[in-house]
């Protein structure tokens, strides 16, 4: 039986972890070194189109990733990476910085429908040299409206931090979200219908 590639996922959220185990994909983290500033990569350009934005952030991570890879002499394999970011018309809402910010954020998708784009891209060894290759998923929310009580207690919760668009909906803002357009693992942060298409691309899945 031909053994199928190494496959390292360059990102450290547990919910990209536990979709690629949904869909049965074996992993080894690649995760930042102390001393590698992710955040930085993140940062907006002005007036920048939010699917430009969260595929240009996918591509730099994947390009640090490579580094990483590397720089530490791990066994060649692929490299997946991606990013998500939530886009209310052309504003992007990235991770809230406080508390203040978070409950704005929610206040503001109350009520309203938005877009969660979520843009992979994966890296793999070839004879010739390293081929890449990406994809973008583009997702609908409608979220209902939301009492300042309820905004409050969600950000109490701690829940947004660390979210795009202040919110998770695998978590308890699940109970905010009306309807889906789209792709639910895309919303939660990994596309899986894309990211299986380049696993199979690169052998890694079949």
């Amino acid at each position: 039986m031909t053994r199928r590639p190494t496959l390292y996922l360059a990102s450290a959220s547990p919910r990209r972890r536990e979709l690629l185990r949904q869909i049965g994909v074996e992993f080894q983290p690649l995760l930042a070194d102390e001393h590698e500033d992710v955040e930085a990569l993140e940062a907006e350009r002005p007036s920048e189109p939010p699917a430009r934005y969260v595929r240009r952030v996918a591509a730099a991570k994947l390009d640090a990733a490579l580094q990483r890879l590397r720089r530490r002499g791990l066994a060649p394999g692929a490299v997946l990476c991606a990013d998500t970011t939530v886009a209310l018309g052309a504003r992007i809402l990235g991770k809230p910085l406080d508390a203040a910010q978070a409950r704005d954020m929610l206040a503001e998708l109350a009520g309203t429908e938005h877009r969660v784009l979520s843009a992979v891209a994966l890296a793999w060894p070839r004879a010739e040299g390293w081929r890449r290759a990406e994809a973008l998923n583009a997702s609908r929310v409608r979220m209902a409206a939301l009492q300042e009580q309820a905004i409050a207690a969600y950000v109490a919760s701690g829940e947004p931090f660390g979210k795009a668009g202040a919110y998770a909906v695998q978590g308890r803002a699940a109970a905010f979200i009306q309807h889906i357009s789209g792709s639910y693992s895309g919303v939660m942060g990994l596309p899986l219908f894309e990211t299986a298409a380049l696993l199979r691309e690169a052998g890694i899945l079949s």
